[in-house]
């Protein structure tokens, strides 16, 4: 069996999507790092005393592809992340200056965030998958009803996790 950090590490990128999914964001961005490096090296003088590995168009296009990829993976985190602070207690009012933003925008980030991953489970159990992903009926609405909490209310007390 193949380590799975051992063949990222060798793995071609030259688009986002050729990081597979759920790649760890600190793989990612070491990956980015040691490809920067090399292009850092590019600036350095030609008689420079110490070994160097000069980058090349394949280091470039990588940190590009990358940097997408971790681009995407932290805009697909906010969502996900706003509902558990909200459902751990923190309010509108704190999750918009978490954010920098207004509580009516933060909300919209939610919703538009939970409507995406509704949309993503019926497809899920249109195909037939046994294990859907995203959020059933149940759980958007529950979603959607943080929503309606006002600027400084916090959620009632998690008795559960959420699904």
């Amino acid at each position: 069996m193949t380590d799975p950090y051992e063949t990222w590490k060798t793995t071609e990128i030259r688009r986002p999507s050729d990081v597979p999914a759920a790649t760890p964001l600190r793989w990612q961005i070491e990956r980015q790092a040691e490809h920067e490096a090399r292009l850092m090296d590019l600036r350095l003088p030609a008689d420079y005393p110490h070994p160097v590995e000069r980058g090349t168009a394949a280091d470039a296009l990588t940190v590009i592809a990358v940097r997408e990829s971790i681009r995407r993976d932290m805009e697909l985190g906010r969502g996900v992340r706003v509902r558990e602070a909200v459902e751990l207690g923190a309010t509108w009012s704190e999750v918009a200056a978490a954010l920098d933003t207004t509580p009516d925008e933060a909300r919209e980030l939610l919703r538009t965030w939970a409507d995406h991953q509704h949309r993503l489970h019926r497809g899920d159990t249109a195909d037939g998958r046994p294990r859907p992903l995203g959020l059933d009926d149940t759980a958007h609405a529950a979603v959607l009803a943080l929503c309606d909490l006002g600027d400084d209310e916090p959620a009632p007390a998690r008795t559960q996790a959420p699904r």
